[in-house]
C-alpha cells in the first residue's frame, strides 16, 4: 500500500489519505465575503481524491487581509456568506474542509496580484492603514505600519479566537493558525521584523509570545474534537532571521498547548531573502521539527510528482504532503497519483453512479489497481 494513500489521523480528524490542499488565495471577496468563485473553486477541489482541503488564508480583521479582494471572517456577513459556500461544497463532497485564519500585519493592504501586487496607501479607497509589532515596513517605499499597543494584541487574541468560533458553527472540521510567509505572526517571531522592547520584543522567549498566546486562544475557543494546527515559516533565509532552531523550539511550545502539527513552509518576511527553490526545498525543515520537537509535519513546496510525495513518506521526512499549484495544474492529481503507486481513491458518487467511458483506464492503467470504478 502506498504509503501517500494510507488514512491519518490529524488531531481527532482521521483523513482518508496523506495528502492536503494547501491554503491558496484567491483574491475574489467582496469585502471580506465569499463569493460564487469559491463555490467553484473549492467544488472543484473537493472532488480531486485528496484527504483535506485547506481554505485560503482568511483574515480575523478587516485590516488583517493581504488585499481588498481577500476572505474574512470578522463579522455575521462573511460569515454567512462563507457557510453558503461550504454548504454548496458539502452537499456533493464528503472531503473535510479546514480554514487558514490569518492575519497580514504590514503586508496587508496590497493590491490584487494581477493588477500590481503592491501596497496600496490608506488614502486610497482600496487601501487602509496597516499595523505590526514594530514600525518597520516591508519595502521602504511602503507605508510604514502602526506599531501595536498591548491593548491592541488583546484585541487581536480575541479576533483570532471569534474567528475560529465562526469558523465552527459554519462546519469546518479543521482550524490552521497562519503563522508563516511574513504575516503578522511571523512578524512576531523574527527579530528582523521585531524590534520591540517590552514582554513581546527581543528574546526568543518574549518573541514567540504572542504568537503563542494566540493559539491558546484559538485553542480555547473551539471544542476539543477540532484539531487546530500551525502553518509556520521555518526560516527567513535572511542571516540574523527567524530561523530552524527557532522554529524548533517554537514547535515544541505549541505542541504543548495543544497543537497538532506543524505545516512547514518558509520565507516571505524579508525581500532580501535568498531562497534556493528546488524540489523538495523545504523538506528538510519538516523533518527537523518532525523528529527534534516530536511533532508530526505536513511538508509543502514544490513537491510535484506523486513518487517525490511517497519517497518524502517512506524516509519519514513528514507525515502528510500538501499540494498547491500542481493540484491547480492538474485538479485530478490524486487521483494520477493513485494510479502511479497502485493504490486506490474515492471516486465522487456522481461517477459511482455513472463512470465515464475509460476511467478506469485512466486511473489504473497496467498498475494492478482495484478498479473503482465498479
Amino acid at each position: 500500500m502506498a504509503k501517500l494513500f494510507e488514512k491519518w489521523k490529524l488531531g481527532n480528524l482521521e483523513l482518508k489519505n496523506r495528502i492536503v490542499i494547501a491554503p491558496m488565495c484567491q483574491y475574489s471577496a467582496h469585502e471580506g465575503q465569499a463569493s460564487s468563485w469559491h463555490v467553484m473553486h473549492l467544488g472543484q477541489l473537493s472532488h480531486s481524491g485528496a484527504g483535506l482541503l485547506i481554505v485560503e488564508a482568511t483574515a480575523v480583521t478587516p485590516e488583517g487581509r493581504i488585499s481588498w479582494g481577500d476572505l474574512g471572517l470578522y463579522n455575521d456577513a462573511c460569515e454567512m456568506a462563507l457557510k453558503d459556500v461550504v454548504k454548496e461544497v458539502k452537499k456533493y463532497s464528503s472531503m473535510p474542509l479546514a480554514v487558514q485564519i490569518a492575519h497580514a500585519g504590514r503586508k496587508a493592504s496590497s493590491d490584487k496580484p494581477w493588477y500590481s501586487g503592491k501596497q496600496i496607501p490608506a488614502t486610497n479607497e482600496n487601501g487602509w492603514q496597516t499595523v505590526g509589532p514594530s514600525a518597520l515596513p516591508f519595502y521602504p517605499e511602503d507605508t510604514v505600519p502602526q506599531e501595536l499597543a498591548t491593548s491592541d494584541l488583546e484585541r487581536l487574541k480575541g479576533a483570532f479566537a471569534d474567528a475560529a468560533e465562526r469558523a465552527v458553527r459554519i462546519g469546518f472540521h479543521g482550524i490552521e493558525v497562519h503563522a508563516a510567509h511574513g504575516y503578522l505572526l511571523h512578524q512576531f517571531l523574527s527579530p528582523i521584523s521585531n524590534q520591540r522592547t517590552d514582554q513581546y520584543g527581543g528574546s526568543l522567549e518574549n518573541r514567540m509570545r504572542f504568537p503563542l498566546e494566540v493559539f491558546a486562544a484559538v485553542r480555547k475557543a473551539v471544542p476539543t474534537q477540532i484539531p487546530v494546527w500551525v502553518r509556520i515559516s521555518a526560516t527567513d533565509w535572511v542571516e540574523g532571521g527567524w530561523n530552524v532552531e527557532e522554529a524548533i523550539i517554537f514547535s515544541r511550545h505549541l505542541k504543548e498547548l495543544g497543537c497538532v502539527a506543524i505545516h512547514v513552509s518558509s520565507g516571505g518576511l524579508d525581500p532580501h531573502q535568498q531562497i534556493p527553490v528546488a524540489a523538495n526545498y523545504q523538506v528538510g525543515f519538516a523533518e527537523r521539527i518532525k523528529k527534534e520537537a516530536e511533532i508530526p509535519t505536513i511538508a509543502v513546496g514544490l513537491i510535484s510528482e506523486p513518487e517525490q510525495a511517497e519517497e518524502i513518506l517512506h524516509r519519514g521526512q513528514a507525515d502528510a504532503i500538501a499540494i498547491a499549484r500542481a493540484i491547480l495544474y492538474n485538479p485530478r492529481w490524486p487521483w494520477h497519483a493513485a494510479a502511479k503507486l497502485g493504490a486506490t481513491v474515492l471516486c465522487p458518487p456522481q461517477f459511482l453512479r455513472s463512470p465515464p467511458q475509460g476511467l478506469s483506464k485512466l486511473l489504473h492503467g497496467d498498475h494492478g489497481t482495484k478498479d473503482i470504478t465498479k
